[in-house]
């Protein structure tokens, strides 16, 4: 290879850094040049000693340059690194490729207050990967200078930051979604390659008389097909119809709607806490069990229809194994309900959620803080609501409250929703795919923001107890 600190003749080097992709590969493990996050490394690459090239290490960082010097050519620089935590893996290696103009020694890179490192020349271009574990959340300018040099010949910024997670839900009130619907979802998919969804299904798809088996086998192939072929997440919706509850071995009620001052024989509108505990253990299990016997996993998360949770349907979810709810609801949203018992009813329960409002481990005491000792369920309030109560402009309004565009210190999340059935619009999947369109424009797997869509049980390590 000749010496590290010869730089190698015009003729050998190659023209320029973006076409040495196979070079790199052999340097640094296919890491450099990629233009996705690198994934964390158990043993740091140390490419970075001082060479005795007859430069001397800097004594001290140099100088930002009023523009960067367009002879330098530098590649493997991202705007934005995550910071990892149990959910999701950190970018904690900054890969950096340099090629400099004939002549150059060597090149040294200071990132935030780290020691500066110097690159090492291999194959015509000076390569190195920096770690950067130990950066806290913020924004740090990357200086890269040549010969020791006072003046940086580049700044380059970019942000740390901890993920901002959003989950899209969908929320299955009826036994039989309508293909339209599911058409809808299909081509998010494909709109939105990088989203995933967590679909709140409906037990009820299993006991409803009006649903085929035919049918009941059709819509359970296309929630495997999302499961298996996107990664999305079977979830658990329950509104108690009565077909349901009965098909459970209880006795329904109908005396607590909250649309319907008479009652509702049908069970939808009834109130989820009107169950108790231990009742409300027998629907979930009982679910649980529906969804086994027809080829769809056990589910481990949860949202009450209508909202409708208590601390008892809390205790119950945690009794039978749910690892989180998302039922605790930002209810000034939906004014829409003004003047029906659900809007009284989720105001009086849910009353301290609000846009902002973040995970919580709630305690025996109550559904709506944490507590202690903690149930074992965390909660992740739907702070997003549904597409059905909110315009596209307060979907991204809700996005740009809970995260203002700069490093996050600590992960957040925003949960939205929509109900797949014959009832949903053109101009509902209209704001579902422009609020998709919103946040795709800050996701971290393409280097513009700290973004990353994740399901609700995927994104439960990441607030730990």
């Amino acid at each position: 290879m000749g010496s590290p600190c010869r730089p190698p003749s015009p003729m050998a080097r190659p023209k320029r850094a973006h076409a040495m992709v196979e070079d790199q590969r052999l340097v640094l493990g296919a890491r450099v040049m990629r233009h996705v996050f690198p994934p964390p490394s158990a043993v740091a690459v140390l490419l970075v000693v001082f060479m005795a090239c007859g430069v001397p290490p800097p004594s001290a960082k140099p100088a930002a340059p009023d523009a960067n010097d367009a002879a330098f050519a530098i590649d493997g620089l991202h705007a934005w690194y995550l910071v990892g935590n149990a959910a999701t893996p950190g970018n904690d290696e900054l890969d950096v490729a340099v090629t400099a103009p004939d002549g150059t020694s060597v090149v040294d890179v200071w990132v935030g207050d780290l020691p500066p490192q110097r690159l090492s020349l291999k194959y015509g271009h000076f390569l190195g990967s920096v770690s950067i574990a130990s950066l806290a959340p913020g924004s740090y300018d990357v200086l890269l200078s040549a010969d020791g040099k006072h003046t940086a010949f580049a700044k380059v910024r970019f942000s740390r930051s901890a993920p901002y997670y959003v989950l899209v839900s969908t929320d299955w009130d009826f036994s039989d979604p309508s293909d339209t619907a599911l058409a809808d979802i299909d081509a998010m998919h494909v709109n939105h390659p990088e989203v995933v969804i967590t679909h709140f299904v409906g037990p009820y798809t299993f006991t409803d008389p009006a649903v085929t088996s035919a049918r009941a086998m059709a819509i359970t192939s296309w929630v495997l097909e999302q499961r298996d072929t996107f990664h999305d997440e079977v979830g658990l919706h329950i509104h108690p119809y009565c077909n349901f509850v009965t098909h459970a071995g209880l006795t329904c009620v109908t005396d607590q709607s909250t649309v319907y001052p008479g009652g509702d024989t049908s069970g939808y509108t009834i109130k989820l806490g009107a169950y108790g505990r231990t009742n409300m253990a027998t629907l979930l299990t009982h679910a649980s069990d529906l969804f086994a016997m027809n080829g769809l996993n056990r589910p481990k998360t949860f949202r009450a229809g209508g909202w409708t949770a208590t601390i008892d349907t809390l205790g119950a979810l945690a009794d039978t194994g749910f690892i989180a709810d998302t039922s605790a609801l930002n209810w000034a949203r939906i004014e829409e309900w003004k003047g029906y018992e659900l809007y009284r009813w989720t105001q009086e329960n849910w009353g301290p959620i609000t846009d902002t409002t973040q995970p919580y481990w709630p305690g025996p005491g109550s559904a709506v803080m944490a507590g202690t000792p903690p149930l074992g369920l965390l909660e992740v309030p739907d702070n997003g609501v549904m597409i059905d109560y909110v315009s596209l402009a307060e979907m991204t309004g809700l996005f740009d409250s809970n995260w203002a565009g700069g490093a996050l210190d600590a992960p957040r999340t925003l949960m939205m929703g929509f109900h797949p059935s014959k009832y949903y619009s053109a101009d509902e999947n209209g704001r579902v795919e422009g609020f998709l369109t919103y946040a795709d424009q800050h996701l971290a797997a393409r280097d513009l923001g700290p973004v990353v869509y994740v399901t609700l049980s995927g994104v439960t390590p990441a607030f730990p107890r």
